[in-house]
């Protein structure tokens, strides 16, 4: 085993993996970040650059005793919203089960820096699908404290005893994922009570 599976929480609710591969040797799963976020970003930047481009050729010829000088914080905006844009964009996680190998590898990127975790397969005690108690975010309109509410998520116990996130979304995706799963690394997928009856009652 190599890595820390604390490196692999997130503080969101959802994150939402999709296969992006499944063979008889390899099962691989890939989430992309927050697309429309980074998208949005980019759009704005590039509405902006046909402000930026000539207050920034104006700044360089007249520097900011000019008239384009009181307006130097167009082109500071403009590389901010370049640089989140960037940044969202390159956030990615992936989970890789390779068979010949026996192995079992988590990928967490972005921008600027890069972790990995990796298991065999004899080191994975279990896959369990659970509620995680997710904070609804800062104190709004006079509350006191921001609430909690369940989420359900799909985690994977290992041999020292941590507990690694692979997953947090609807139950009925997280089931599948957590079934596939659980087929290739020979374990069974376990539920919190609370969500067996919800399996019960979408059944019935």
């Amino acid at each position: 085993m190599n890595g820390d599976a604390a490196q692999f929480e997130a503080i969101g609710n959802r994150l939402g993996f999709r296969v992006v591969e499944q063979t008889p040797d390899r099962l691989r799963l890939r989430w992309q970040g927050a697309r429309f976020p980074a998208f949005l970003c980019l759009g704005i930047a590039l509405l902006l650059l046909s402000i930026s481009i000539p207050i920034t050729q104006a700044l360089i010829l007249r520097g900011f005793v000019g008239p384009a000088g009181s307006l130097w914080y167009f082109p500071l905006m403009n590389f901010m919203l370049f640089g989140i844009a960037i940044f969202l964009l390159t956030q990615q996680r992936v989970i890789e089960l390779d068979n010949q190998r026996r192995n079992i590898k988590l990928k967490r990127q972005s921008l600027y820096h890069s972790v990995l975790f990796s298991a065999g397969y004899d080191e994975i005690c279990e896959i369990h699908l659970g509620i995680d108690e997710i904070q609804s975010g800062f104190a709004l309109g006079g509350s006191t404290a921001a609430q909690k509410f369940p989420v359900p998520a799909l985690r994977m116990r290992i041999a020292n005893g941590d507990w690694l996130l692979l997953d947090r979304g609807s139950y009925r995706k997280l089931a599948e994922i957590g079934s596939i799963m659980g087929e290739r690394l020979g374990k069974s997928l376990t539920m919190d009570p609370q969500l067996k009856a919800l399996s019960t009652n979408i059944r019935k």
